[in-house]
């Protein structure tokens, strides 16, 4: 499913009736929810210092914001609503979200928590012409703090879970470790709750970073933050904003 494709459906399920709201899609206030949009295609990165690339997804979602497909940035963030709850109420068509809300939605199905009968999932949505399947990833670190009285035991522990073996316990959690294959996908399909026609779309094609290492990567995210949300306040346009990004970060890369 393309950019453009996901836009249409989202736009087509969107019912702007009063006491039937239904969004059409959600994003949650992160700014990676719209800037790594841009980086599928593999010829940018979020730490490369020039974030041109963002602008389709920032006029896209602005333009989905004011037509009620998406709820409103100012008031997700005032109100602190987290994106779990906005999906939890039944009324949101399509959330883009990571791996880990596979397992939180089978038990907030199960216990009640989420009013959400009939779920699925498919690939991430890309730009014309790149790999379906392309897809944003993070690292997950696992480390022993010099304090600990168990050193040896952690390691053992951090060995196993790099394994092939750990990999398929992770799977049963619901998780999608870093080692994925044939087997790892079987057993987080047969999860029970997991939407069976979703399969294919744990397999991906290519995965991004969503913050590759960098020395300066703090300072970086406190510039893209800060216009991030210039941006989607409309205190400033997209076209600002990002040129607002390219200097801080490209003065940032400099030092």
């Amino acid at each position: 499913m393309t950019w453009e494709q996901y836009d249409e459906l989202a736009r087509k399920i969107t019912d702007t009736t009063a006491g039937a709201r239904v969004y059409g899609a959600h994003y949650h206030t992160w700014r990676s929810t719209i800037q790594l949009d841009g980086i599928l295609d593999g010829k940018h990165t979020i730490v490369d210092g020039t974030y041109d690339f963002t602008k389709p997804y920032y006029d896209m979602v602005l333009s989905q914001q004011k037509d009620g497909v998406c709820m409103d940035y100012a008031t997700l963030k005032t109100q602190g609503l987290h994106y779990s709850a906005a999906f939890a109420q039944g009324n949101v068509g399509m959330l883009n979200m990571g791996s880990w809300f596979i397992a939180t939605l089978i038990n907030g199905i199960k216990t009640g928590e989420y009013n959400v009968s009939d779920w699925g999932m498919v690939k991430y949505p890309h730009a014309e012409g790149v790999e379906p399947g392309s897809t944003l990833s993070t690292i997950t670190a696992l480390s022993i703090p010099t304090s600990s009285a168990n050193k040896e035991a952690a390691w053992d522990f951090i060995k196993f879970v790099c394994t092939e073996e750990g990999a398929e316990v992770m799977a049963g959690t619901g998780n999608i470790p870093a080692m994925t294959n044939e087997s790892i996908v079987d057993i987080i399909a047969e999860m029970d709750g997991f939407p069976q026609d979703s399969k294919e779309a744990l397999i991906t094609s290519h995965t991004y970073l969503e913050m590759p290492a960098n020395e300066k990567s703090s300072e970086i995210e406190t510039v893209l933050n800060e216009q991030h949300d210039n941006i989607m306040n409309e205190i400033v346009s997209v076209d600002e904003g990002i040129a607002a990004m390219n200097e801080g970060v490209q003065a940032i890369l400099g030092q």
